[in-house]
Order: structure tokens, then sequence, then C-alpha cells
């Protein structure tokens, strides 16, 4: 196999977006749950959790895909956001197979990332980008306007940089930060244009007296639990911020000309978000609704993404931290019994119809393995600052009911159940989420010191 991953510039594919293209990438996705619902194959009964890993990596990254994808029901669609979210440690020495898997993963991150920055430059700046026929990609948002779109694109450039700072014997990796420098500078404009444009939509939103700023204070914005159409999320403004962070750091943008936007610096913006979100002691996962108990106001996705808004530098920062994770750990309703996965939340939030019949609790009442890892990913960076060994045995003991279930189960899952069991409803099977399994190993490594599995090549 050729190691070179450098492609040309795809410029004949075209994106759009309207009444038109949403109504047409409804029935493709539409397309895309009938088919999964009744033509998913079942998956290979591998019991021992290297060959679940080289099965997943053999289907995540196989030469045929054209983009980076997790195996789900509505994967044939591409959601930006995954690379912050899901997919940061792709590229992670540690999780690599051999070199032809190094050169698989370099290749289909550098077309992953390149396509979305041709929709950033034709200003398609949508939650999801569907496929419709040769070059041809329809952006559209579910449910409601993106907070996170650019912050994955970021992740996935980032990624794609910093791929030769880890200590690696494969030369993909050498060419993939090349690669990834190359398109930086291509599109540095188009993605300086969105984001300047992300902080001229963020509105003010005054509580006691005092002005912050939203990205969602009159409308829902889209995270990694976009259906609970909720407005003024943690999640959702803490992403925002991250972009905006990432954004100075890369150069694409100069952090004064933010702060002439926003009125404030970063670091205010960031101690604002903390004040607001967690005058309560805690952080709250939304501003939206009645007040309920402490442990009905929080949930999991507070824990946000891979060296994204929580960096533990300030002991206040990690007081709201250890508060709010403290609720979840101590909170029966966050837990399937006798583990440690944790639920996204501990009531049912608000569902639209769709929820009802194609998906319920998907939001909510189910465990999102990955979010799971995020969690312990950010108790490591917790005790890691603090000096201490606080969460570690509870980091341990989330990745070690992964890697049960993952055996059990038969893969890396996208959901597991408020039982234990595959996520299934009508209209969504059970997916195994091939392509996050990486992150899993990476977080294992940093718990236990040592990596969970190892390969001679």
């Amino acid at each position: 196999m050729n190691s070179g991953i450098s492609s040309p510039s795809h410029r004949g594919n075209r994106f759009y977006q309207g009444l038109t293209a949403t109504f047409v990438a409804n029935a493709l996705q539409a397309v895309n749950f009938l088919g999964d619902r009744f033509l998913r194959k079942s998956h290979h009964p591998f019991t021992s959790i290297e060959d679940l890993y080289r099965h997943s990596m053999d289907s995540a990254f196989a030469v045929s895909e054209s983009f980076l994808v997790t195996g789900a029901p509505h994967a044939s669609a591409y959601y930006p956001r995954d690379f912050a979210w899901f997919y940061p440690d792709v590229l992670d020495p540690d999780t690599i197979m051999d070199s032809q898997d190094a050169v698989r993963r370099a290749r289909l991150l550098d077309k992953s990332v390149r396509l979305l920055l041709e929709a950033v430059r034709a200003n398609v700046v949508t939650t999801t980008i569907v496929p419709a026929g040769r070059a041809r990609y329809l952006g559209v948002n579910y449910f409601s306007r993106p907070s996170d779109t650019l912050l994955g694109i970021l992740a996935g450039l980032r990624q794609m940089i910093s791929a030769e700072e880890r200590a690696s014997s494969y030369l993909a990796m050498s060419q993939c930060a090349h690669a990834g420098r190359l398109l930086l500078a291509e599109y540095c404009g188009d993605l300086k244009r969105a984001i300047l444009q992300l902080a001229s939509e963020l509105e003010p939103f005054n509580d006691d007296g005092s002005t912050y700023l939203l990205c969602d204070a009159s409308a829902p914005r889209s995270a990694a639990t976009d259906t609970r159409a909720e407005r003024r999320r943690f999640v959702t403004n803490a992403c925002v911020y991250t972009t905006f962070v990432w954004g100075v750091q890369l150069g694409i943008v100069d952090e004064n000309e933010l702060k002439r936007r926003l009125g404030r610096d970063l670091e205010q913006y960031k101690r604002d978000l903390l004040r607001l979100f967690g005058k309560d002691g805690y952080i709250r996962h939304s501003l939206d609704g009645p007040t309920g108990s402490p442990a009905s106001s929080v949930a999991l996705d507070f824990a946000s993404v891979h060296r994204g808004f929580w960096d533990m530098s300030e002991p206040a920062e990690r007081a709201l931290f250890a508060a709010t994770a403290d609720l979840i750990i101590a909170e029966p309703r966050f837990r399937i019994p006798s583990t440690f996965h944790f639920l996204v939340s501990a009531d049912s939030p608000r569902n639209k119809m769709i929820h009802k019949i194609a998906a319920p609790a998907y939001q909510g009442r189910s465990s999102w393995p990955t979010f799971n890892v995020e969690f312990a990913d950010r108790m490591l960076d917790y005790d890691e600052f603090s000096g201490s060994d606080t969460y570690r045995s509870c980091a341990q003991g989330i990745l070690k009911d992964i890697r049960t279930a993952t055996e059990v189960h038969g893969g890396y899952q996208e959901l597991i159940s408020e039982q234990g069991l595959k996520y299934r409803t009508w209209a969504y099977k059970g997916a195994v989420a091939h392509s996050w399994f990486p992150r899993f190993l990476s977080v294992w490594r940093r718990a236990h010191g040592t990596p969970l599995l190892q390969w001679n090549d």
C-alpha cells in the first residue's frame, strides 16, 4: 500500500442547504434507518477484546470507506462534531495495530476533514452532511442549529497537525501532520469567517443584574445530545468557548479580534459561564425549565470534550467539577445497577414525537460508553491537577465495565440501555461504534498505566 495520504482538493464537490435539501436529507436518512432495521447483519461472534478490536478497526477504517463513520444506523451521514466528541484519538500510536492500519486511519481522517472544510468554504456549517449522489452533499440541522460543528472540524485539524508529536515509528503520522498544516493554510480564511460569525451570534442573557453571553439564550443549539431541544445549556456554550480557544491556538483568529466581538477576553468569558451555570455550587445542565433536585439538574455531558472546556487549572473550577461529579456518582438513578455505567441523566428529558416512536431515552435514560470514557478522563485530569487519587478507582471501574460490556455484546456499543443491555428500539437495532473504540484504549492506558492491548508491529 502506498503510504502517501495527501490528495488534491475535490473542487467538484457541491453542498446544498434549504427546505428542499432538508426534505431530501430526511428522506435519505429514513431509508438509512429502515435499511438498518431490516438489513443489519449480526456481527462476528468474537469474545476476546483483542479480536473484537481488530475486527472493529478493520471495519471502521476500511479502505472502501469515504468518510469516518461510527457504525450507527445514521452512519452514512457525516457529523462534524464527532471529531471532538468521539474521535479524538484516531491517531494515538498506542491504539494502532500496524503500519497498514496507520495509513488507513490517516487517509480517512484527511479525507474526512478535507470534505468538512469544503463545506465551511461553501458556507454550509450544519450539524449533519448527508451524501446525495456523486460529489453532492446536503447540509441539514438535526434538530437545531449547531454549537459544535466548527469545534469538531477544528478537533480533526488539531489531531492531524499533532500526529507527529507522539513517539511513533509510523511514517503516516508525519505525513498526516504535513497534510493537516496544508489544510489549515488553505482554509484558514474560511474558518476565521465562520468562527467570527459564531461569535456574532452570541446573545446577551441577564441574570441577577449581570449580563452573560450565550449561544442559545433564545433558541436551542445542538451539541452531542442535541435532540433534548433545550435552551441555555451548559454543554452547548462550553463547546462555543472551546471553539474560540482552539481557533486562537491554531492561529486562525486573533484573540484581540474575538475580544472586540465579545466585549470581554476569553478568560472572562469562561469565568462568566462557570459563575452562571455553577451558581448553585455544581454545574447545572440547563438554565431552561424548572429547578429540580440537584441530581435532576445535572447531566453526564457536562464533562465536555477532550482537552476542551475543563482544564482544571483553577481551584474553583476543580471544585465545581468535583461537586457535579459527586452528584452523579452518588445518585442511583444515574447508574445501571451493580456497574459503573453512568446514564446521561437521572430523569427522562423532554422528547419530541420522533423520539417517542424511533429512539426513546436516546438522550437521557441510556448510557453512552463514550461519554463515560470522557467522564473517566476528566476524573483523571482532576486527580492530576489536584495531586490526589480522588477519582482514579472510579475511572478504572468505568473502563472495566465498558470492557465487560464490549465483550458481552460483541463490540464497542454506541448506546447501552437503562437495563445494561444493547440499546434497541423499533428503528434502532443497536450499533457497534467501531471508530470510537481507540479513545477507550487511550484512556484505559492513562488510567492503568499500561495498555489494554499490545501489537508487535
